[in-house]
């Protein structure tokens, strides 16, 4: 997008610069050059949105509306990367109903996600897999190896990650979902810049082994398997950023606990292209005050986004944060002020280099209600939550520009 706003007068102001980095999907993809993501050989800034649910929704056809309202809203807030999953295992509305086994007409609900993506102008992070429970992850997939009378050892979900037939079926899924040729487009994934990266757990966890070694043995496999699949798109874990044994004086940063990742080594494997971080400190911190929980965020996005450009010399996406509506004395004020605060730590991050924006947890449409989680925003009913996202997605448009004019 930055090579439309090369031509652009540096006159026009902010909303000029935003209508125009939002008319055209370029061809290329996005990549990265050291700390950072480049579109057309220029930097490239975001703001974006979580929504996991989208696959869901669009599997039954009368709800895909849903899909394209919440597109279309986002897109006009500026929004131009969402996060979403590329999985469904066992359970209801399954993509994948047994290892190998796909349901075309839930692979097809994900043609209309990314060719509805496409028609808005947002790229995509797609996630491949779960470290819990919801639909299907680390647990259906043992489960499925136990069903077929695999050798399990004690570890319980955690040979997700070691055992040779359970990783057997990750890779193939990973195959098959990589080289699916969209109904829509035509298009096969690997070769769509809709696509701007995989990645390849959501959060991954590992109670067998909290030093990180084990899921960064995982990780090496995996992506490496990915890359010989496709190495037009970037590539990253999924991880919510807690620091392992390989910096021991890291640890120091987490919220007072490890959880099986390491975001130094893990993050270092160098077919994973950018690092992200997660963060919930009303969740992790439940019993600290706000200024607390502030704190530790403000500290936890330093940490990382310095050992990003530092240690790792890569960038970094702030890929999941919100403010949940059970926290108690929730409003939509203190919400706001959250989103704030975070949004500025973002763009003052983005000033220095080495950050490409931020996905907020998580954007839904109307009518949405059992897929509430307290996270949940509703872009058209929300207005002074709308209004704060759209001014940071105004605000990362004109740094980013000056970042491109920049001699």
């Amino acid at each position: 997008m930055a090579f439309l706003i090369k031509s652009v007068s540096t006159t026009c102001g902010l909303l000029c610069l935003f209508l125009l980095a939002r008319t055209s999907l370029a061809s290329d993809f996005v990549q990265t050059r050291g700390t950072q993501f480049v579109l057309d050989n220029s930097p490239f800034l975001f703001n974006g949105f979580n929504a996991y649910w989208m696959m869901h929704v669009a599997s039954d056809p009368t709800q895909r509306y849903k899909v394209s309202n919440v597109f279309r809203e986002s897109a006009a807030a500026g929004l131009s990367v969402c996060r979403t999953w590329a999985f469904n295992d066992g359970g209801s509305q399954a993509l994948q109903i047994s290892p190998g086994v796909y349901d075309e007409n839930v692979f097809q609900a994900l043609d209309f996600v990314v060719s509805e993506a496409r028609k808005y102008k947002i790229r995509l992070i797609m996630s491949l897999s779960n470290n819990y429970q919801d639909f299907g992850g680390r647990a259906q997939y043992v489960n499925w190896a136990r069903n077929a009378g695999v050798q399990l050892t004690s570890a319980g979900d955690d040979d997700f990650y070691t055992n040779q037939a359970v990783k057997g079926y990750y890779k193939n899924h990973v195959q098959k979902v990589l080289t699916r040729i969209n109904t829509i487009t035509g298009v096969a994934y690997r070769d769509d810049p809709t696509v701007m990266a995989w990645e390849l757990i959501n959060e991954p966890r590992c109670q067998a082994d909290y030093s990180g070694n084990t899921i960064n043995a995982w990780v090496q496999e995996m992506a490496t398997h990915v890359k010989s699949i496709d190495k037009k798109h970037l590539l990253e874990v999924g991880m919510e950023g807690f620091y392992g044994d390989s910096v021991p004086d890291r640890k120091q940063y987490n919220p007072g606990y490890q959880v099986g990742t390491d975001f130094i080594s893990n993050n270092l494997i160098k077919e994973i292209d950018f690092s992200t971080i997660h963060a919930y400190p009303d969740a992790w911190l439940s019993g600290q005050n706000d200024d607390a929980q502030m704190g530790f965020m403000r500290r936890w996005m330093t940490s990382h986004w310095t050992d990003s450009r530092t240690l790792l010399k890569k960038p970094m996406v702030f890929t999941e944060f919100g403010r949940s509506s059970k926290d108690p004395g929730f409003s939509i004020a203190s919400r706001d002020s959250f989103l704030n605060a975070i949004y500025s730590n973002i763009y003052s991050l983005a000033r220095g280099g080495g950050i490409g924006g931020g996905l907020v947890w998580q954007i839904v449409a109307q009518g949405m209600e059992s897929y509430s989680d307290g996270y949940e925003i509703v872009l058209s009913e929300n207005l002074s939550t709308s209004s704060i996202i759209s001014q940071q997605s105004r605000q990362m448009t004109a740094l980013e520009h000056k970042m491109t004019t920049r001699p």
